[in-house]
């Protein structure tokens, strides 16, 4: 497969922000036809393998996008990707050396002709002169003119509605600021999920606002692209969990997520997570397609009838983030 193909998107394409995983990867792989070519998946590596889970679990977007961190090298990183039949679109971030933008441009002047800017304004550039010299100091380290390049305003955590007004606040000086250059695209990201889900109750469904997804409902900018952190959330948790995680469910609908978390106590695991999906098939966030709506909802609802296969933390993240990119794609 030529990755040079892949060189247009579809109207409404999504960008989701994710994790190298296997639950996130799964989710890719089993993404519909209709839907694969209005999806350019983020992935942002952080000393993570990557491309052991791309050889079994291919994304069927056909371009990925490569936020490399650590050691990672762009031009290895591509011709692994071309290898199996998948283009890389490299990611230009402000704290890349000379040496990183200019191997990320000719990665982008190889491939596809063109590169993705991620600019996180709180960090990246506190206003508009700040934004003009880092973005010109990214273009010309890579090579790129503007209309080569999407650019992606990165908001990061809304974790609050107070947060949230600030971050919306924030994108509109940024997306003034935006206008004034002849991007390829712009899209505004940011993510709302909480961390750390372990102080929710369980055996109930809760509700988390989706305040990213209303945050860019707001902003109401014509043109501008949607792009998230799937159903996780911006900040990645450190360390290790020591403890053996519960049957969970990040569940998306229009404003909110629904969480559901199972505790084991009263039945091994594949009876709690029989018990979870069959609550949740029965519930008003089950989509009126029910099954066919997503490869994840098939999933969920195979478990509903049948107690046998509980699952694994990661699959249980796949058929979240398989239902969560079917509702985001169905809303734009």
């Amino acid at each position: 497969m030529d990755p040079c193909r892949y060189v247009e998107w579809m109207p409404g394409t999504y960008m989701p922000i994710l994790r190298p995983r296997r639950g996130e990867l799964t989710a890719l792989h089993h993404l519909a036809d209709a839907d694969a070519h209005r999806v350019l998946p983020i992935i942002e590596l952080q000393g993570e393998r990557l491309m052991p889970l791309l050889k079994t679990l291919l994304p069927r977007t056909g371009i990925i996008a490569m936020d490399l961190a650590g050691r990672d090298l762009p031009l290895e990183r591509a011709e692994e990707l071309a290898a199996l039949g998948v283009a890389m679109l490299p990611v230009l971030r402000a704290h890349d050396s000379d040496r990183r933008l200019a191997e990320n441009g000719l990665v982008a002047r190889m491939h596809l002709k063109r590169a993705m800017l991620r600019l996180q304004p709180h960090v990246d550039a506190v206003n508009p002169a700040a934004a003009t010299a880092a973005t010109d100091r990214m273009l010309r380290g890579a090579g790129l003119d503007h209309e080569r390049v999407d650019l992606v305003i990165d908001l990061a955590e809304t974790a609050c509605v107070a947060d949230a007004d600030k971050v919306e606040e924030r994108a509109r000086h940024v997306l003034r600021w935006a206008r004034g250059w002849p991007w390829r695209s712009v899209s505004v990201a940011a993510g709302a999920m909480p961390p750390n889900l372990d102080d929710l109750p369980t055996d109930q469904p809760v509700r988390v606002g989706r305040l990213d997804a209303r945050v860019w409902a707001r902003l109401a900018e014509p043109g501008v692209g949607y792009a998230d952190y799937g159903v996780t959330s911006p900040v990645r948790r450190i360390g290790v969990q020591h403890h053996r995680q519960l049957p969970t469910l990040r569940y998306t609908a229009e404003r909110d997520w629904w969480i559901y978390r199972w505790a084991r106590r009263g039945g091994r695991s594949d009876d709690r997570c029989h018990d979870l999906c069959r609550t949740l098939v029965s519930s008003a966030q089950w989509p009126a397609a029910g099954a066919r709506f997503s490869w994840g909802d098939a999933e969920i609802a195979r478990r509903a009838r049948a107690a046998g296969g509980a699952g694994s933390a990661a699959s249980w993240i796949a058929w979240a983030t398989s239902h969560h990119i079917a509702t985001v794609l169905n809303s734009r």
